[in-house]
């Protein structure tokens, strides 16, 4: 495994990369600011080795941003509405950073600290952070860990460890963006996705707010059972795209996290990149990248809407609020544990 400088962070704390390389010269990079998952190199049909994932060059780019490219989110991954919830009886408020709710746990995201090392091999490395009451607001001292490990068979597994001494929230999730032609490619619409559910979670309004709702996917735009072109229908006249500007909505894999299944498969036909996404989560949000805006990503890429999509596996949005969706919350004596991983082959 390789170290390099990756830049000092707005406290001037030195950062770091981490390059971590297989036998069929797959390489992913990984750095210690926001534990984030900066580059996935693996090979096209042709034998060329194309970065699969978006990001940046150093952490200041990644401070400056706030696509959340990569990174590990949380202690709360997607919503939570009004920013609020009851946790044994007691109202806990957070910093509202979407509007009048929270988004992603706030200002303060696991995204933008400076994880420890904890132990490192040729093949995985594993991030430590304690995050304390007043870090985001959740309640009790949570010890997460994130380890990203790089398999023989060009599986990128993303694992999840906490312990809390309080009960409180532990929803976290990877917030890569991936384009399966190379992350400077452009536009990702013509890329085939199918995820394996059936039903999602509508949202009430432009908030991105779930109903409460699980609702069928069939008969509608959301249907991926088939895989199918990303934007052959992100622009139907169906309210839901029209709330969020395109797919920003979480899919129901099951009605409780612990079972690992295929999630989701994606093809890029141009390279012959695919992959298979697998979760032990009960649900995906899936987004298509619909505010990215004009930016400069890797290498000088320029990045635009609709350049990379997401499949983050999560408890449902706002999950801790919601009496009919699953428990994103830990309790004291429990360790939670959760993985994902992508796993990338041509055809």
């Amino acid at each position: 495994m390789k170290k390099l400088p990756f830049g000092k962070n707005t406290q001037g704390k030195e950062t770091s990369l981490y390059i971590l390389k297989n036998q069929n010269n797959a390489t992913i990079k990984v750095s210690d600011h926001g534990a984030t998952l900066v580059s996935v190199l693996v090979p096209d049909k042709n034998g060329n080795i194309q970065d699969v994932v978006l990001g940046y060059d150093s952490t200041a780019e990644y401070e400056n941003h706030t696509c959340y490219f990569g990174a590990s989110v949380g202690r709360n991954g997607n919503r939570i509405d009004k920013a609020q919830m009851v946790i044994d009886g007691t109202l806990c408020q957070l910093t509202a950073n979407e509007g009048e709710h929270n988004l992603h746990s706030g200002p303060n995201g696991f995204e933008r600290i400076l994880w420890e090392v904890k132990e490192h091999t040729d093949n995985h490395i594993t991030f430590f952070h304690l995050s304390r009451e007043e870090e985001q607001g959740f309640p009790g001292n949570l010890a997460v860990e994130v380890t990203y490990t790089l398999t023989d068979d060009n599986a990128v597994e993303i694992s999840y460890k906490g312990k809390t001494d309080k009960t409180t929230v532990m929803n976290c999730t990877n917030h890569s963006y991936f384009n399966l032609a190379g992350h400077g490619s452009g536009s990702m619409q013509q890329q085939y996705l199918q995820i394996l559910a059936e039903g999602y979670t509508p949202v009430r309004d432009k908030t991105a707010i779930p109903t409460g709702e699980i609702a069928p996917v069939e008969g509608t735009p959301m249907d991926f059972r088939v895989m199918k072109p990303i934007g052959q229908d992100i622009n139907a006249d169906f309210e839901q795209l029209k709330f969020g500007g395109g797919y920003d909505h979480n899919y129901v894999l099951s009605d409780k996290p612990g079972e690992m299944k295929v999630m989701a498969n994606a093809y890029c036909e141009e390279t012959g990149i695919a992959m298979e996404a697998s979760t032990d989560c009960c649900g995906v949000q899936f987004y298509a990248g619909n505010f990215i805006g004009e930016q400069t990503g890797k290498g000088g890429a320029a990045y635009c809407d609709r350049c990379g999509f997401c499949l983050e596996s999560q408890f449902y949005p706002d999950g801790v609020n919601q009496e009919n969706f699953p428990s994103p919350l830990i309790h004291p004596g429990e360790e939670f544990t959760t993985k994902t991983i992508y796993r990338f082959y041509t055809k």
